[in-house]
């Protein structure tokens, strides 16, 4: 017998005892309740804990936000309109960066760029498959929404009596109109004060907007974030699902947590909490025990769109700084840069054969920018900076970015095993990348074919347009044998090996001699560049041959 069974014989068991003891049937047992007490509501009250004074210390200056995109038409007719109605200045992000994807010091390149993807996709390789960006009422992904006007909802905190408020990039990017609520505004279906967008900054998320206001507002305070520590007590306020002032409680979960690969998550280090927060609680406050704002919460990691237990928020640290310079008169975030790129996650093979444990291993040096006029190379690797060691990829990056553009610092890397130092005058990161086309020419290969032998690779020696376009020599890959070494690397059709354990590969008797000579149980660490997109410079791939 099934459980479902099971549970329906047993209720219908209970019918009939309950029938049978009140001995009635079809009628109320009307029994004596002469006898029972009135219950009485008690005078008591509970002392209001630390979490309580918190809510009502911090929740007045908790806002929410409404937005609205309206159809392109619409837009454009409401912002040529100055008696449109609900008219606020469409956001401009005053840095512009879309086109400098995969660019930029420290922009660390790797798969998963981009969109969230659909969620189901598995695997800590595919972290960002499960990163949803809470944004509340999207339209669903790949849907048209240019004809119909579209309302998102998000939180945001108050940090100046003016009425300067933070909160995330993602909330107001894509808005015609922006409102805000405060918690003593009226409960109306007014959707609240107009906003205006002061500055925005994408590579944090970040966003500062501001309401006009004939009186101060209730402020929070900032806290250190850097004094967190995982195991604190955390609060998280803010409007999921258009609940404003929802109060949740958790812990610090970890801290300086990168969820997104490569350029996007470079200057993206978070908190990680399991205060609940769900779609709307995006750019709201996480406080600490002192009631101090110690990040804005950004994102969740979700299966299901909802709260796993699992979010993230900017630290304060990281939202002060760009607070200052987004109300700047700039309006903008100004980062330091020297003109490099590298890959995060080297194996320690790569690391074996250039001979490092920690530095970054330059993969490209934009022309003309500061690194190339320093004397810096690609596979140079940086080791120091003003004397102190690096780290890697990370560290670098922090540590540049937060250099003030003309300024100098003293650069120390390895060449061929010598240790070198030359003085870097710092660029403006925006300044020093520009967009590099995409050129979807894929070499035509020529001469003769090599065989798979021991890598699992067919290639031939690229075109000499290609090794013009490209500054070298190399081989070009035709074929992968799916789970052979070069497959198990990432290599592909298409690429360009131009140096194999640092020996070059411009030839194919060059090509065969390097491979001829490997061992199994030996390091063999691939340089490897993309026809298609040869600003990028070498990607250095590599493992151990079985």
């Amino acid at each position: 017998m099934s459980t479902f069974a099971v549970l329906a014989t047993l209720s219908a068991a209970i019918l009939v005892g309950s029938y049978t003891a009140h001995g009635v049937h079809g009628q109320e047992n009307k029994s004596d309740s002469s006898d029972a007490t009135p219950l009485k509501i008690p005078n008591s009250t509970v002392a209001p804990n630390a979490f309580a004074q918190i809510a009502k210390q911090v929740g007045p200056a908790v806002v929410n936000i409404n937005t609205r995109t309206l159809p392109k038409d619409a837009a454009k007719t409401r912002r040529l309109n100055p008696h449109g109605g609900r008219n606020v200045p469409v956001p401009q992000d005053p840095q512009d960066q879309d086109d400098q994807d995969d660019q930029g010091d420290g922009q660390a390149q790797g798969p998963g760029q981009g969109q969230p993807q659909n969620p189901g996709q598995g695997g800590q390789g595919n972290f960002q498959d499960f990163f949803n960006r809470f944004f509340g009422g999207q339209m669903p992904d790949g849907q048209d929404d240019q004809g119909a006007e579209r309302d998102s909802l998000g939180s945001g905190f108050i940090v100046d009596p003016k009425g300067y408020i933070i909160t995330n990039n993602h909330v107001v990017e894509k808005a015609d109109e922006i409102y805000v609520k405060l918690s003593t505004d009226p409960d109306t279906t007014d959707l609240g004060r107009k906003a205006r967008v002061i500055g925005v900054d994408k590579a944090t998320d970040l966003a500062v907007i501001k309401i006009e206001t004939d009186k101060p507002l209730p402020t929070v305070k900032l806290g250190n974030s850097d004094t967190t520590a995982v195991g604190d007590w955390v609060i998280a306020i803010g409007s999921p699902f258009s609940l404003s002032q929802t109060v949740t409680a958790g812990i610090i979960s970890a801290k300086n947590r990168t969820i997104e690969p490569g350029a996007s998550g470079q200057f993206q280090h978070f908190i990680q909490t399991d205060a609940a927060i769900n779609p709307g609680n995006s750019g709201g406050p996480l406080l600490n025990m002192n009631s101090e704002v110690i990040g804005v919460n950004t994102a969740i990691f979700t299966q299901s769109s909802g709260y796993q237990g699992i979010g993230f928020a900017m630290p304060s640290n990281t939202v002060v700084q760009v607070y200052n310079d987004l109300i700047s008169p700039s309006h903008k975030v100004t980062r330091g840069s020297i003109g490099i790129s590298f890959k995060e996650g080297l194996s320690s093979a790569i690391g074996r054969v250039y001979g490092f444990k920690n530095g970054v291993l330059v993969q490209s040096v934009s022309p003309g920018g500061p690194a190339e006029k320093a004397g810096i190379k690609t596979r140079d690797i940086i080791v120091m900076i003003d004397g102190r060691p690096i780290k890697d990829g990370n560290d670098l990056v922090a540590e540049i970015a937060s250099r003030h553009p003309g300024s100098s610092v003293r650069i120390g890397y390895v060449r061929d095993g010598k240790q070198i130092d030359t003085t870097v005058i710092i660029g403006d990161r925006d300044k020093v990348f520009t967009e590099q086309a995409n050129n979807d020419e894929v070499p035509t290969p020529d001469k003769g074919e090599t065989s798979e032998g021991k890598l699992g690779i067919v290639a031939r020696e690229i075109t000499p347009a290609t090794a013009t376009k490209l500054g070298t020599g190399g081989m070009v890959i035709q074929s992968v044998r799916p789970s052979s070494f070069a497959d198990q690397q990432g290599l592909e059709p298409g690429l360009v090996i131009t140096r194999i354990n640092k020996q070059a590969t411009g030839t194919k008797a060059q090509f065969d001699a390097v491979v001829d000579a490997l061992k199994p149980g030996q390091d063999v660490v691939f340089e490897i560049m993309n026809p298609k997109r040869p600003g990028d410079g070498i990607n250095v791939v590599g493992g151990t041959l079985p």
